[in-house]
């Protein structure tokens, strides 16, 4: 028979960086495309609002210290 079960595909958040569904909205950010479609700090209580909140700032902070590449960098590659 040809009937089986696939593994799930999953991609990696452009905003967060968790894993989500391909052409589906993040669950832990609630970004789809680079828009905000949910805002998921709303929904939350106020103490998991500020472990988030804490989390989602320590990732934008370590993305804007990344050092950009070189035109060396890039010939390397």
């Amino acid at each position: 028979m040809h009937l089986f079960l696939k593994s799930p595909v999953f991609s990696l958040c452009k905003k967060c960086g968790k894993e989500k569904i391909p052409h589906v909205i993040c669950w832990n950010c609630g970004y789809y495309k680079n828009e905000e479609v949910v805002n998921v700090l709303e929904k939350l209580d106020k103490k998991e609002r500020k472990k988030r909140e804490k989390e989602l700032k320590s990732q934008e902070k370590a993305e804007s210290t990344a050092k950009p590449l070189t035109m060396e960098d890039l010939s390397r590659k």
